[in-house]
Order: C-alpha cells, then sequence, then structure tokens
C-alpha cells in the first residue's frame, strides 16, 4: 500500500455503527473499561439519539421507564419515568459529553458494505461521506452494530385501497411534516400500537377532533407520570444508590409483568381489562376497543403516563374506532361496516420495517451474509461470523438493559482477547438447521414481516436468548468466554478453541 493510500484508510481496534442510545453506550463501556481499544463511533445523520432525534412527530417520548432505559452507569434523575423526546436527546447528550464519547463520533458516514477478510483478519467499510458526498474505506479489527433492527429511512404502510384520491393532508410518523398546523383539524390516527397511543393524547386538545383508528386492539396499561417514590429517594439519598433502587424496582415489575402474562395469561388479561375500563368510564366498552385477540405480551404492552389517552377518550377531544378500512376517500376512509370517518389528516401510524444490521450489505469472505441465516448467539453474535457484535435489546422491557450487558461483554472480550494475543473470535456452529425460534419472540405484524431476513435462535443457551434480563445478567455478564462455542485464533496460528 502506498503513503497515499495509507492516510486515507483509517484503523480502529472497533468501529461502532449508529451514534443513538446504543451507539453512544457502547462508546461509554469502551471508555471505562477498555481504554487502550481505539474506536469510532459512525453516524450516518449529522446528530446523536437515533430514534429520539430523527422522530418528529408530536408526543414523541419513551414507553419504557427511564430508570431502566437510561444506562446503568449514568442515573436518571428527573421525575417522570417515561420521558418525552427531547429529553431523552438531553440526557444522551450528557453522556456523550461526560464520557467523551461526543469526539469520537462521526457524523455523515453512510455504510453500505462491511466486508470481512479472514487472510487480513479486519473489517474493511464502504463509506460515503455526506458532506462531500465521495466515498471512503475505513478498517477495523472488530464490528460493532448498534444500529437495532428498524428501517428508520420509512416505515411499514399497508396497500390501502384508493390511498392516493385522499385531497387532504397524510403524515407518516417517521416522516412527519415540518410545522404541520393541526390545530382545529379532524384527525384519523391509523393504528393501536405505541406510536399511535401517544400522538392521539398529544393532537388531542389542540385539534378539533382525534379518531383513533384500529384494525385490531391492543393492551393498554396507564402508569403514573411521576414516581413520588423514586422521587423521594433522590431526595433522601445519593443519586446513585437512589438510582440503583429504582432501577431494581423497575426491573422487577417490568419481569413480574411478563412472567404473569406468560404463565396466568387469562388472569393478567382481566386484570387489564378491568383497568382499561376503569381508566375509559362507562361510556365506551373496554372488551370492544382494548381486547386483543392475542395473549398478553404476544405483543408488547403499551404504556401511556397519568391515563393521558383514556382522559381524552372521555371527554370527547379523541375517540376510538376498531374496525376495517375498506378504502381512502377524497374527505377521509370508508370503512368496511359502511360508515365513513372524515379528516383534514390522516396519519398511518402502522408500524416499522425490520432490517438487519442498518441494510448494510455483510460479507465474509467472499460470501455475502443474509440474516435470515444466520444463528444468534447470546443474543449478541452471529454464527460463523468473526468479529462482530450487533446489539438487540428486549421487547418485553427497556431496550438498554440488553445494550448494557452487550456493550460490558465486548468491552470484557476485546480485553481478554488482548491479554491473550488473540485477533479472532467466532461463534463456531457446525449444524446449520438448528435455528427454527425468530430472535424477536412477539407475534406483532411487524416481526412476522420481517422474519426472513432476522437472525434465529437455536433450542437453547448460548444459541438460544430468552427475554429474561436476570437470567442474561448470569448468562452474559458473570461467565467465562470458554463455553465450548467461541473459536479464538491468532494471526500465526489456525482457528482452535481457547482453555485456560
Amino acid at each position: 500500500m502506498n503513503a497515499e493510500n495509507k492516510k486515507i484508510i483509517e484503523h480502529f481496534d472497533v468501529l461502532i455503527i449508529g451514534a443513538g442510545i446504543s451507539g453512544i453506550g457502547a462508546g461509554c463501556h469502551l471508555t471505562m473499561k477498555s481504554p487502550d481499544i481505539s474506536y469510532a463511533i459512525l453516524e450516518g445523520r449529522d446528530a446523536i439519539g437515533g430514534t429520539w432525534d430523527l422522530f418528529k412527530y408530536p408526543g414523541i417520548r419513551s414507553d419504557s421507564d427511564l430508570y431502566t432505559f437510561g444506562y446503568s452507569f449514568k442515573p436518571w434523575i428527573e421525575d417522570n419515568p417515561l420521558a418525552a423526546g427531547d429529553v431523552i436527546c438531553k440526557y444522551l447528550k450528557e453522556t456523550t459529553e461526560d464520557y467523551g464519547v461526543d469526539k469520537k463520533i462521526r457524523f455523515g458516514h453512510h455504510i453500505s458494505k462491511a466486508v470481512w477478510s479472514s487472510e487480513k483478519r479486519h473489517w474493511t467499510l464502504d463509506i460515503t461521506v455526506q458532506e462531500s458526498g465521495k466515498t471512503k474505506h475505513m478498517t477495523c479489527g472488530f464490528l460493532f452494530s448498534c444500529t437495532g433492527y428498524y428501517n428508520y429511512e420509512k416505515g411499514y404502510l399497508p396497500e390501502f385501497k384508493d390511498y392516493d384520491s385522499f385531497k387532504g393532508t397524510i403524515a407518516h410518523p417517521q416522516l412527519w411534516p415540518e410545522n404541520l398546523d393541526y390545530k382545529d383539524k379532524n384527525i384519523v390516527v391509523i393504528g393501536s400500537g405505541a406510536t399511535a397511543v401517544t400522538i392521539v393524547p398529544a393532537m388531542a386538545g389542540v385539534a378539533h377532533h382525534v379518531t383513533m383508528l384500529q384494525r385490531s386492539p391492543s393492551y393498554i396499561l396507564s402508569r403514573p407520570g411521576v414516581d413520588k417514590f423514586a422521587a423521594w429517594l433522590h431526595s433522601w439519598l445519593p443519586s446513585k444508590l437512589a438510582y440503583g433502587i429504582n432501577r431494581v424496582r423497575y426491573v422487577c415489575l417490568a419481569l413480574f409483568l411478563y412472567t404473569t402474562s406468560r404463565r396466568k395469561p387469562e388472569k393478567m388479561r382481566a386484570y387489564l381489562m378491568d383497568e382499561a375500563q376503569k381508566a375509559t368510564g362507562p361510556n365506551i366498552d373496554a372488551n370492544i376497543h382494548f381486547n386483543p385477540s392475542y395473549k398478553p405480551w404476544d405483543q408488547r404492552l403499551c404504556m401511556v403516563p397519568d391515563e393521558d389517552l383514556f382522559h381524552h377518550l372521555r371527554d370527547g377531544s379523541a375517540s376510538i374506532i376498531t374496525d376495517h378500512i375498506d378504502c381512502f376517500t377524497e374527505k377521509g376512509i370508508k370503512l368496511v361496516s359502511g360508515a365513513e370517518v372524515e379528516a383534514d389528516i390522516i396519519i398511518p401510524a402502522t408500524g416499522l420495517a425490520l432490517q438487519f444490521m442498518g441494510g448494510i450489505e455483510v460479507w465474509v469472505d467472499d460470501k455475502r451474509i443474509n440474516g435470515g441465516d444466520l444463528i444468534n448467539y447470546k443474543g449478541m453474535m452471529f454464527s460463523n461470523v468473526p468479529n462482530m457484535v450487533a446489539t438487540f435489546g428486549y421487547t418485553n422491557a427497556s431496550w438498554t438493559l440488553k445494550a448494557d450487558l452487550t456493550a460490558d461483554y465486548v468491552a470484557r472480550l476485546l480485553n481478554y482477547m488482548k491479554k491473550h494475543n488473540y485477533d479472532v473470535v467466532v461463534p463456531a456452529l457446525d449444524n446449520a438447521t438448528i435455528g427454527e425460534i425468530p430472535m424477536v419472540e412477539l407475534n406483532s405484524g411487524y416481526v412476522k414481516r420481517g422474519m426472513d431476513i432476522m437472525p434465529k435462535q437455536g433450542p437453547e443457551r448460548p444459541w438460544r436468548n430468552k427475554p429474561n434480563y436476570i437470567s442474561d445478567l448470569m448468562a452474559i455478564k458473570f461467565t467465562s468466554f470458554d463455553d465450548d462455542v467461541l473459536k479464538f485464533s491468532k494471526a500465526t496460528s489456525p482457528v482452535k478453541e481457547h482453555i485456560d
């Protein structure tokens, strides 16, 4: 390689893809625990925050509590456990500055391809730099994907009949129009998931009326917007200790709700129906509008703060319709029942589209890797793919709980490899038919639509990753790397299993 190319191609021990909550956390863990490891964070956009900076629809907030959605090392000191997007972005910005991660981020770096070379024993990334429009290459020993598993360029949109006939405004939550004026307008929000139950109360009261139009209901549970006990703890105890106690509380609460839902689904259904009926009042039939056909936690449970959605349904500023869409009309939407719902603005909160590795082409030598052919190892690495980790958070608890475990594991793994002078690690799997279980264990529409492109799971650990933080804590944080699966090698030796 000539001197000019050496200047162009930068090499790092680790390249982290994405400067959202996972990528920032990954950088912090490496800074704290692997200070001798060189790394950079490559972010395609011009801002940090990922979801929380990208999505601009009214009311954007987390539906996971920030005591567990926040980082284990950075106390969440606000009183509100379900925080708005701008508050989360502020928290992330403070974190990058506190740990010096802000100096490691390369903005406007769009990665199109990542190729592992067994001969060179490193990854090469094809990158388009937004500012110049030019393509460049960067290399790394270890690739750490923190892109999540959604397509952030566009969401899922069903093929609605006569969709283009509507004469009003259509605003998709992922492509929210700047300065959209919805004051005194009639709005229809299509959907029943977390996005819909966030948008409806945020727009109700400003709009003339908001209709939540759902094909099928979701389970919705209200929780206090301010945790008084958490606030009391923070007033009496050091922030780190108070945060730790609250974190344990919320981990246990989430695990209790999920475990009870799986073991006693009808009992949990009855509880959720009773809570919904009390929250909506006597004029709305919760059995019709909040009683899904699936069991609790077959799909994600929606959380709302201080009954905000139910409040607007009670006072009439919002309404809910459970029906199927026949077609779009010039004035709104015609339903299968024959009714027509008129609207000035229609918001199709119809879900997200799954995407593996942010849509990046992944190659191992001369073979292109299809995510659907891979088997996950401990919910983060993949069968027979060297030196690569991808963060996959929980669906039944806060995403960041698993992101923290993953980043901590990567830091320990890199330290271990450096100590033993290894430069390659790969989860070895001979039985290619072992994977039958989807990596994301929900029956939500977006999961079913993306099954072919997403990695699978095996029947048992370490190829099976049940969504249980406490179990993962033991299996990931406190276990040895010598598990008869990970194969380590040095540049001067063939791939082999390491045994201390």
